[in-house]
């Protein structure tokens, strides 16, 4: 096959693994706590076809001799920006942001074995959901009923509480009905280091893949320090400007190599039609 078919071809298909990549960045423009997704090219398989040195004329040149014939180009890595998106005041006192970059929540799911997994999510729209066995208590949930995790297993709170107070370190205090305060645990938080290495699940939730957990993230010792705030969410850090931006170019190199690949073919017919 003609190697200019060859590369057209090759790079369309990568092209369309962006697109994807784009569209699922705006399809979440208004998830909470979505990291929008890069993708990253890098080059196929080359030819480096020499040819003879033209002395004197290419005295001081400092490109090589010849042409450079490749093969098209892949998608090398779909890389996650972890930048921070804007706060957004809810007044919800259920709802809590992030202020770090790297920190994200623990939540427990239940895996299709029935097994349970730990996963993690920027997304702190939390609910209540009562807990099984025991009505006195409820558990800390997402909206798709997953376990929010605290240091020492799920958040878990009275079921007779007026008020739910959750302090910057996420240390979460209750206020029952007869005005007794008393405490809830803290959330878990981690610091991911190596956020490329993490895979998205779906449901805004991620989790290393076959990696260490020490290879990719740390517990956050929370202290005293300021890690999250309640009443407020964290939106997307998706800009739709340059995500549209972004598609045009990406479409406009699609066509490109639709063309090349169009002008390829008919070239080839012409050559068959010779007599």
């Amino acid at each position: 096959m003609n190697q200019s078919m060859i590369s057209a071809a090759v790079t369309m298909g990568q092209l369309q693994h962006k697109l994807d990549t784009i569209s699922n960045n705006m399809a979440n423009s208004t998830t909470n706590g979505y990291k929008r997704r890069e993708a990253q090219f890098s080059d196929l398989l080359f030819q480096q076809i020499e040819s003879a040195a033209l002395e004197p004329t290419e005295d001081g040149r400092l490109t090589p001799n010849g042409i450079r014939l490749g093969s098209g180009a892949r998608i090398s890595s779909t890389a996650i920006s972890i930048e921070a998106g804007t706060l957004q005041q809810t007044g919800r006192l259920l709802d809590v942001a992030l202020t770090q970059p790297g920190h994200y929540f623990q939540i427990q799911s239940v895996g299709n074995n029935g097994g349970e997994n730990v996963q993690y999510t920027r997304n702190g729209a939390f609910y209540l959901s009562p807990s099984e066995g025991n009505p006195n208590v409820m558990e800390l949930v997402t909206s798709e009923g997953n376990r929010v995790m605290g240091k020492n297993g799920p958040v878990t709170i009275p079921s007779d509480h007026s008020k739910i107070t959750i302090g910057q370190n996420g240390q979460v205090s209750v206020t029952l009905n007869n005005g007794e305060v008393v405490e809830s645990g803290q959330l878990a938080l981690v610091n991911i280091v190596r956020p490329q290495l993490m895979l998205s699940i779906g449901g805004n939730l991620q989790a290393p893949e076959g990696i260490p957990l020490n290879q990719v993230l740390e517990e956050v010792n929370a202290g005293t320090g300021s890690f999250v705030q309640q009443g407020a969410l964290e939106s997307s850090n998706v800009n739709i400007s340059n995500e549209m931006t972004e598609l045009i170019q990406t479409q406009r190199s699609y066509q490109f190599n639709a063309r090349s690949l169009t002008i390829a073919d008919q070239m080839m017919g012409l050559v068959n039609g010779l007599r």
